[in-house]
This record gives C-alpha cells, sequence and structure tokens, in this order.
C-alpha cells in the first residue's frame, strides 16, 4: 500500500535533511508561504557499501555514461519505426517531420535540466508536478498525475519492448512455441535484470545496447542495398495518404524521440548535475543523425513496402536471424532502464520517509523485487494485449510522449518564467517556442489518440492473446 508520508522532498539523495544540511530555495505561491527545499547529498565516489548499514550512493553517472544510458533507452524501439514512417509519409516530409521532433525534443530537455537546476530535489515528473501544482494551491493533485502518468507511460514502453522480443524470439526460433510463452520468457528475463537498484551498472552495459542497435541497423541496410540496388524500387518524395495512416506515422516519429520522462532519474544519479547539457547533446546528435540516415536508406533500398519492426527487411531469412539476434542486447537493456525508472517512482512513493529508500535492509529488498515483478507483469499483460507494433507506439505517443517529451516541458518553462514572458526579445523568442511545445503535445495528444485507436480497430490481422507467430513473412 502507498504510503501517506508526502513525497514532496523525500529524494534517496537526501537520506538525512538535518545532517546534509538546508537551503531556502524562495518562491512565490498562492499563499505567499515559504519553501523549504534540502540539498541534494554528495558522496563519496568509493564509499564503501555494507548491508544495512550505510546509505545507497544513487550519485554515480559521469556526464558521458548518463548520455550512453539515455541513448540506450531512447535510440532503441523507436528507430525501428522510422523507416516505416519515411515510406508512410513519404521521403522529403518524413525528413522535415523527424528533425522538427528532434529539436523540439532538444529545447525540452534544455528546459527540464533547468527546472531541475532550479529544484535539485526533484527526480521524476510527479516532483515536479508539486512544484508547480503548489502555486494554485494543487501540489499534491499534480503530483499524483504527474507521477503516475510518468509510470504508466513507462509500463506501456516496457511492453512495447516485451512485443519486440517475442518478435525476436519467434524469429529466431521459426516460431517454435506459442508467442505467450515467449512472452513469459522474456518477462522473466527482464525482471531478473531489473533487480539492481541503481543505474551505476547501466552506464556499462547500456554500450552493448547502443551497439547492439547500431550494429542491426547496420547489417540491414547492408542487407537492403545488396538485394535490392538503387533504383529497382519507387521513391517518392511526398504522398497523398488518408489522415490516420499519415498521423499514425508522426506519433511513431515522436516515440523515437520520447525518452524524456527518464531525463529528471537519470539527472537525480549524475556526479555532477551541471553536466546534464553535455549528456542531452550527446544523446541528441546521436538520435537524430542515426534516425535520418537509417530510416533514409531502408526506405531508399526497400521501398513503400518496408515493414515496421524495420530488422525484419533483410531479404534473407538467415540474415533476418542474424540481424535479430544481434539485436536482443538493446530490446532487452532499453526495457530494463525503463523498468528501473518506473520502479524506482513506486518504491519511493511506497517507502517514503522510512530508512528502506536510503538503506539496504530486507523490507527494502523484498519490496524492490515485488514492485518490478509486478511492473512487468502489468507489461507483459499489454504486449499481449496490443499485438501490433506500430499501433502500440503510436497509442503510448499519443497518452503519454506528447506530454514529457513537449507538452509539460513547455509548462515548466512557462510557470518558471510567468511574469517575465514579454520582458526583452530573448524572452519572447524563448516564450514562442515554449508555447510551441505545448501547442504539439495537444496535438500530439488529440490527434494522436484518434489515429492510433481508429488503426487498432481497424487491424484484423492480429489478434491478442494467441499462440499465432508475430515475425514477419
Amino acid at each position: 500500500m502507498v504510503s501517506n508520508a508526502p513525497v514532496t522532498g523525500v529524494d534517496p539523495e537526501v537520506p538525512s535533511e538535518k545532517k546534509k544540511g538546508d537551503v531556502q530555495n524562495k518562491f512565490n505561491s498562492d499563499d505567499s508561504s515559504t519553501r523549504i527545499e534540502p540539498v541534494p547529498a554528495t558522496y563519496p565516489p568509493d564509499k564503501e557499501e555494507k548491508e544495512g548499514s550505510v546509505e545507497i550512493n544513487y550519485h554515480t553517472l559521469t556526464w558521458w555514461q548518463a548520455g550512453v544510458v539515455l541513448i540506450a533507452e531512447t535510440v532503441s524501439l523507436g528507430i525501428l519505426s522510422l523507416p516505416a514512417v519515411v515510406a508512410t509519409l513519404g521521403l522529403g516530409p518524413g525528413i522535415v517531420v523527424m528533425v522538427f521532433m528532434g529539436l523540439m525534443a532538444t529545447c525540452s530537455g534544455l528546459v527540464m535540466g533547468e527546472f531541475r537546476k532550479q529544484h535539485p530535489w526533484v527526480q521524476s515528473f510527479g516532483d515536479a508536478g508539486e512544484v508547480i501544482g503548489r502555486s494554485i494551491g494543487m501540489g499534491k493533485f499534480f503530483q499524483e498525475l504527474f507521477g503516475w502518468a510518468q509510470t504508466i507511460f513507462q509500463i506501456f514502453v516496457m511492453g512495447s519492448h516485451l512485443l519486440t522480443w517475442t518478435i525476436c524470439l519467434n524469429t529466431l526460433t521459426n516460431s517454435a512455441a506459442c508467442t505467450i510463452v515467449w512472452g513469459v520468457v522474456g518477462l522473466a528475463i527482464f525482471w531478473l535484470l531489473n533487480t539492481p537498484r541503481t543505474l551505476r551498472a547501466a552506464g556499462y552495459y547500456s554500450f552493448a545496447s547502443f551497439a547492439s542497435i547500431f550494429t542491426a541497423v547496420m547489417v540491414t541496410m547492408i542487407d537492403v542495398g545488396i538485394e535490392k540496388p538503387i533504383g529497382t524500387t519507387s521513391i517518392e518524395a511526398s504522398r497523398t495518404i488518408g489522415f490516420t495512416s499519415a498521423f499514425l506515422a508522426v506519433t511513431n516519429i515522436g516515440v523515437a524521440f520520447s525518452g524524456h520522462s527518464c531525463f529528471f532519474s537519470v539527472m537525480s544519479e549524475l556526479k555532477q548535475p551541471n553536466d546534464w547539457p553535455k549528456a542531452l547533446m550527446l544523446l541528441q546528435v546521436c538520435d537524430m543523425v542515426l534516425y535520418i540516415v537509417v530510416s533514409v536508406v531502408i526506405y531508399v533500398y526497400v521501398g513503400p513496402d518496408v515493414p515496421s519492426p524495420a530488422l525484419s527487411a533483410a531479404g534473407s531469412p538467415v540474415v533476418r536471424k542474424v540481424i535479430w539476434g544481434i539485436a536482443i542486447p538493446t530490446i532487452v537493456i532499453a526495457g530494463v532502464i525503463y523498468g528501473h525508472v518506473a520502479a524506482k517512482y513506486i518504491f519511493v512513493r511506497v517507502f517514503a520517509g522510512t530508512k528502506h529508500v536510503v538503506k539496504r535492509t530486507t523490507l527494502g529488498v523484498i519490496g524492490w523485487l515485488g514492485i518490478t515483478a509486478a511492473t512487468w507483469i502489468i507489461a507483459w499483460v499489454i504486449a499481449q494485449s496490443i499485438p501490433v507494433f506500430s499501433n502500440l507506439l503510436g497509442l503510448v505517443c499519443a497518452l503519454f510522449a506528447s506530454w514529457f517529451s513537449y507538452g509539460i516541458p513547455g509548462c515548466l518553462w512557462l510557470w518558471m518564467h510567468y511574469g517575465n514572458w514579454f520582458s526583452s526579445p530573448k524572452k519572447i523568442a524563448q516564450f514562442s517556442l515554449n508555447a510551441l511545445l505545448l501547442l504539439v503535445g495537444l496535438v500530439l495528444c488529440a490527434l494522436g489518440l484518434w489515429s492510433s485507436g481508429e488503426a487498432i480497430a481497424q487491424d484484423s490481422g492480429s489478434d491478442p492473446w494467441t499462440c499465432k507467430s508475430n515475425a514477419a513473412s
């Protein structure tokens, strides 16, 4: 049961406010009261951790490790849908939308970094919601709304990783077992890898994740280039298509830039919080370049029939199996990172104000294992219920990524600079940019829900909860 203890200011970074000291970060609220927000604790990098006796060090990531973690959880499943997106929209519109969404995602990430610099105890969108909600007397409501929405979003993404896992295993084994069985196998593996309490190891095994997806898409591009030379397919600079198909493609691009739900959590584990912009730039440069190159090359060589996920575009069954085998680390590791962030939020809520958050205790270990198991079971149910990859990604974007990657960061900037929106030409430009972020979030949510819902209703090719193989033919 979730503890009724207030979560505001409760951060695993802050094991003891009295010991670490306080700082008064004052701002005006609806009742003109003053808020005291605790200073994040600092730890020696090599501090010994003993069972039940020493506080857990959550500050373990350098900026480059944080950047690699972000790349691992962002450049994973999103990239697999982009060649089909370009095939749907056409070469020109596909590239333009990808660049636009990438730039907007970069701006929103910088806004989130600015917000956390002002409120260093924030480690989730729930905490951010509590901060802005206090100014209108609705801090608790916004905390619950943003925090649980973030967690639900991450569980949906975990479901998409489990769905991709089943496609991978069916491809590798020629559908040797029931798809539901492969889902259960994936459930067990993902849960076991989610047992560590911090992201310390993720900074290293995320290299394997990035190398995995990079190698897989490179092999895919080489194979399709050999199988279908330039000129054998019809390449369209733009296309005239129905609204549902077009906007579902746009939402799939949105998912490719949807790592923002993990940003606050990764910031909270940086050794040097001011290094956030460097980690963000490492992510955004890598993902935008990869997205454009991979999607364009695969579309140019495969043509309008490119599948989603794109790893199934390889012509030879043997090569296709090799590619999917290479992709296993990114399918698993990126899913585990999302699982960690979701479980961490729930864990802090359940054990708020207790020693179990900052110390290794028996109850804390049992609670962590139970929470991670529960979240992965829910993700498995989602994967079995929405068995079409692009439809699941579209629904995830419409419900959640539209807000966490675009709409809410725009609101954070408007809140931080309220009263100074038009005080200078620079502020006017920033206001326009963040108002656009909010508008993008609204449009993606409203129209994305409509188009993805219609696509799911009309898709009769895949049945939920079935043993039927979901591997590409």
